[in-house]
């Protein structure tokens, strides 16, 4: 196993890596829409911490040694399910086609109050 770590995503907020990767797999954390110079919500909206959530997924797989391309499962927590097609706008651009499997679930909280948050398995 390997930790992964990269300053282009925001650094983890606890006792965990932004990513590890393992027998081949890339395991991601989950990543909210931070921007990772200034720790502050890109947006307040959905849509726009979606599109940041998976900016820094892409960059902390870049740091692993694969992309968003490689992506094979993520999960997308919501603070608000009737947020649903904003998210979807957005993860639909950032993957381009590529369509991995997911699964989204209504959180009633996430951390900092997120409106978003997104985690991925990828193969390096």
């Amino acid at each position: 196993m390997r930790t992964v770590a990269t300053p282009a995503a925001p650094a983890a907020i606890g006792p965990y890596a932004q990513a590890v990767t393992a027998g081949g797999f890339v395991f991601c954390s989950g990543q909210l829409g931070l921007d990772p110079k200034t720790g502050q919500f890109a947006a307040a909206d959905t849509a726009g911490q979606t599109r940041q959530a998976l900016a820094n997924l892409a960059a902390v797989l870049a740091a692993a040694g694969s992309d968003l391309r490689q992506v094979v499962k993520t999960t997308v927590f919501l603070a608000d399910l009737n947020d649903f097609a904003a998210m979807n706008a957005e993860f639909e651009k950032a993957f381009a086609g590529h369509k991995p499997a997911r699964a989204a679930i209504e959180a009633r909280r996430l951390p900092r109050d997120a409106k978003v948050e997104i985690e991925a398995i990828a193969v390096q």
